[in-house]
């Protein structure tokens, strides 16, 4: 199995710090906790910013700031923005950060429940991205909440639509309104990709209480994993996370443990086509 990329999604556009006091919101914050999670083993941050105030924005101000703050602290690790956003923003707003050219940026491949609400991606809408992603020079990651998406992301492969290579999809599993990361999921929905997109590499988001089986089920069959606030608040069952970093440390720490190295920064970036 090729090197284990673990990355941080450390604030996100849902989590808050009524629930989850230690969430890193602004720069500066997010600057050290990006810092604190490399140190730990995360190779990729991925990106969501927030006013001072804790409210999300797709401000390219607030990116910028971020983007800088991050890379001035640790220079080696690779940039992932969203262009998710919160539910319900505009899709203007979502798609203009990639013209500050991060590393990478996310590419949601298709509208489903999210919770009490609609996570809206248009079928013209993702064309539009992924089309802005090859006129930037940012390397996409294809988010995926169920096996139909990753269909959709073969059809726009084949089209030419959607052209870096290889690509990077993640599997986003344990949303309400998606699939659950159950195990059995995991696997279907890495041999699908295998059969639609075979040189594709692959990641898993375990959402709640779906993280540690999700993420323990691609680390033994060369998946790569995500973890942090965005996902996942918990350490235990009703005990808080300290910080993104702990959450890094305890997968780099079973890693270790099974043998599967983790990814240097090169290597990281030379798997991801970067």
């Amino acid at each position: 199995m090729e090197p284990l990329i673990l990355t941080a999604a450390i604030t996100g556009a849902e989590t808050n710090r009524q629930d989850q006091p230690n969430l890193p919101i602004t720069p500066e914050e997010q600057a050290i906790e990006a810092k604190n999670c490399f140190e730990s083993g995360a190779r990729v941050i991925h990106l969501h910013v927030r006013e001072d105030g804790g409210k999300p924005t797709q401000s390219l101000q607030r990116f910028q700031e971020s983007i800088q703050a991050i890379r001035e602290a640790v220079p080696e690790i690779i940039i992932q923005i969203s262009t998710g956003g919160a539910v319900g923003e505009d899709f203007n707003k979502r798609l203009a950060p990639l013209m500050l050219k991060p590393d990478m940026g996310t590419l949601n491949a298709g509208t489903l429940n999210f919770g009490d609400e609609i996570f809206i991606n248009h079928p013209q809408d993702i064309v539009r991205l992924a089309e802005a992603f090859t006129e930037y020079g940012v390397a996409p990651e294809i988010e995926v909440y169920e096996s139909g998406m990753i269909d959709y992301v073969a059809k726009l492969v084949k089209k030419g639509i959607i052209t870096h290579t290889p690509l990077h999809v993640q599997f986003v599993l344990g949303v309400q309104g998606g699939m659950s990361g159950k195990p059995d999921n995991v696997m279907y929905m890495k041999n699908h990709l295998k059969n639609e997109i075979p040189s594709a590499t692959w990641a898993v988001a375990g959402i709640g209480r779906w993280h540690i089986p999700a993420s323990l089920t691609a680390m033994v069959n060369g998946g790569h994993i995500r973890v942090g606030f965005e996902d996942n608040i918990y350490y235990h069952k009703d005990v808080l996370a300290d910080s993104n970093a702990q959450l890094v440390a305890r997968m780099a720490r079973i890693a270790k443990e099974i043998g599967r190295p983790l990814a240097s920064p090169s290597q990281a970036r030379q798997i991801l086509g970067l």
